[in-house]
């Protein structure tokens, strides 16, 4: 299967960042490799409101709107799918707490595997993590200072 003819898969995520600028990735089950909370809408909803549902069904986290900070639209190779493309809305939320204080309060869905705090310096060229979020979004998290 050739890139023109991957099935393009629409999701909405959300990159958690903490005060020292980690990002918070999950790993679902049956899959081995970590991305940023998020996935696909339900009919009729828009891109933020589908990346605070599944970070909250993913991770328990309950973000509001006035959160969120649109980072634009990214598409990439699905993370453990070969042949599909992932088209994400993405958004960013800066949290002002550390990453052991975030933790405490994440309760992981039964589908969730994993859930893990990647630094600035893991963040690129990392064969763990979803190509989307090495290979695109890490770029413009760096670009703009992860910490700011």
């Amino acid at each position: 299967m050739t890139g023109a003819d991957a099935e393009v898969v629409r999701v909405a995520a959300v990159v958690l960042t903490d005060a020292a600028g980690r990002v918070l990735t999950v790993r679902k089950r049956g899959t081995d490799r970590f991305m940023q909370p998020g996935g696909k809408p339900e009919p009729g909803e828009r891109g933020a409101e589908t990346a605070l549902r599944e970070t909250f069904e993913e991770t328990g986290l309950q973000l509001d709107l006035g959160q969120l900070e649109p980072m634009g639209e990214f598409s990439a190779p699905a993370a453990n799918e070969p042949g599909l493309t992932v088209v994400c809305d993405t958004f960013r939320v800066k949290l002002d707490d550390d990453a052991e204080a975030v933790l405490s309060r994440i309760q992981p869905a039964a589908e969730i595997e994993e859930v893990r705090w990647v630094s600035q310096d893991e963040l690129q060229g990392n064969d763990d993590l979803a190509p989307l979020l090495t290979d695109i979004i890490a770029p413009a998290l760096l670009a703009e200072g992860l910490d700011a």
